[in-house]
């Protein structure tokens, strides 16, 4: 627990440090007002408002998606690069411990974006609730995934170079899912297209598949990047 703490702390101070990684925070639930409130007062014609995306629940699925899984790759690429990471894994520092410090530190973050998007939204009682636990369980995905990017790389750089494609598909493949069915249905086992479409059901009132059946995705794409990043933890993490 103490060395959940100690990485926990410094990682804090990095974060609050780095406007870079900060802005990314920030950024996404800007944008999404500043879309909501220009779709509101422009005279966009029915039709055309009618098949747009709900700008919030793509901002929302961009961020947990694309931000957070560049942010984790690149802040493990770093402790790699400056030899921090072997460090912590000679002083006998577990996985779970690490994952947590440096995770837990993002993880925090984000739950003040995920609010303000909630805000934006206008969810309020128990949808701010579900779109809550749904953002964060996509928030803990990205991480796990980040995470293990930057541990199979060799620094940032190369860590962002993998990351970022990969990123750009779960953050904006959900929007493009809405206006194309192959896409979809090749994206649904993706915890940002379940997320989205959890924001959807709640937006639109309640219609469409169960809440249940989503969450269950998220939670699976969240068991599965656990188990790799502890597998590629214990052979990659000294290298």
């Amino acid at each position: 627990m103490h060395s959940v703490k100690a990485i926990f702390k410094k990682q804090m101070k990095d974060t609050l440090k780095n406007m870079g990684v900060l802005i990314q925070f920030i950024i996404y639930p800007l944008v999404a007002f500043a879309m909501t409130v220009l779709m509101d007062t422009a005279a966009i014609p029915y039709e055309v408002l009618a098949v747009m995306p709900n700008m919030v629940n793509v901002m929302a699925a961009v961020f947990a998606g694309m931000a957070l899984v560049s942010s984790a790759a690149a802040i493990i690429a770093e402790d790699k690069e400056k030899k921090s990471l072997r460090f912590l894994v000679m002083a006998n520092v577990k996985p779970p411990a690490y994952l947590l410090g440096v995770g837990g530190t993002v993880f925090f973050v984000s739950i003040f974006t995920s609010v303000a998007f909630s805000f934006i939204s206008g969810f309020g009682g128990v949808d701010f609730w579900i779109f809550l636990a749904s953002m964060m369980s996509g928030v803990t995905a990205s991480i796990l995934l980040g995470a293990t990017i930057g541990l199979l790389t060799k620094n940032q750089q190369s860590a962002t170079a993998i990351a970022m494609p990969i990123a750009m598909v779960l953050g904006f493949g959900p929007m493009m899912a809405g206006f194309n069915d192959t896409i979809a249905r090749v994206l649904h086992i993706t915890y940002t297209q379940q997320l989205n479409v959890v924001s959807d059901y709640l937006t639109i009132g309640g219609v469409g598949a169960p809440l249940w059946h989503s969450f269950a995705i998220m939670w699976a794409n969240v068991v599965v990047f656990g188990i790799v990043f502890v597998i590629v933890y214990a052979k990659k993490g000294m290298k």
